[in-house]
C-alpha cells in the first residue's frame, strides 16, 4: 500500500513538472494577447476619428480573439472615461483630453488543475485574468 501511495505521489509530481511550464506559457500568452487587444482598441478608439469604443469594435475584437483560441462569450469588456461620460456611444464621442479606459477579462478555465492536484493553492473558480489600459482621446469635432 505504501508503494502505491509513493507511486501516485511520484506520478503526480512528474506530471506537474512536465506540464507546469506548458500551461504557464498558455497563461502568459493569453495575458499578452489580451493586453495587445486592449492597446489596439484604445489606439483606434481614442484616435481623432472616433473618440469612443463602440459595441461594433468590441464585436470585432471578440472575433479577432476567437481566432487566437478565446471563447467570445467568456470575454468581458469594460469601457470607462475619466469624466464618467459614456465611452461607447458613437453619437457622443469623448472629446480631446478626456481619458478612455478599457479593461478586458477572461476566466482561467481550469488551467490550474495540475497545481491543485499537487496541493498548491489555485485562484478561485470565478477568478479572471485581465488586461487594462487608458488613453487620452484625440477626438475634436
Amino acid at each position: 500500500m505504501k508503494q502505491i501511495l509513493v507511486f501516485i505521489l511520484f506520478a503526480a509530481m512528474l506530471c506537474w513538472f512536465m506540464f507546469a511550464p506548458v500551461y504557464k506559457h498558455v497563461i502568459i500568452l493569453r495575458q499578452a494577447l489580451l493586453q495587445k487587444e486592449v492597446d489596439y482598441l484604445l489606439e483606434i478608439g481614442a484616435s481623432g476619428l472616433h473618440g469612443y469604443i463602440s459595441p461594433a469594435m468590441v464585436a470585432a475584437s471578440k472575433v479577432r480573439l476567437q481566432g487566437r483560441g478565446f471563447e467570445p462569450s467568456d470575454l468581458a469588456y469594460t469601457v470607462t472615461t475619466t469624466n464618467a461620460v459614456n465611452g461607447e456611444d458613437p453619437s457622443v464621442p469623448v472629446m480631446r483630453g478626456i481619458g478612455i479606459g478599457l479593461q478586458v477579462t477572461y476566466p482561467y478555465n481550469r488551467l490550474f488543475v495540475i497545481d491543485q492536484l499537487v496541493g498548491i493553492s489555485v485562484p478561485a473558480a470565478a477568478a479572471r485574468m485581465g488586461a487594462a489600459g487608458m488613453k487620452m482621446s484625440e477626438y475634436v469635432h
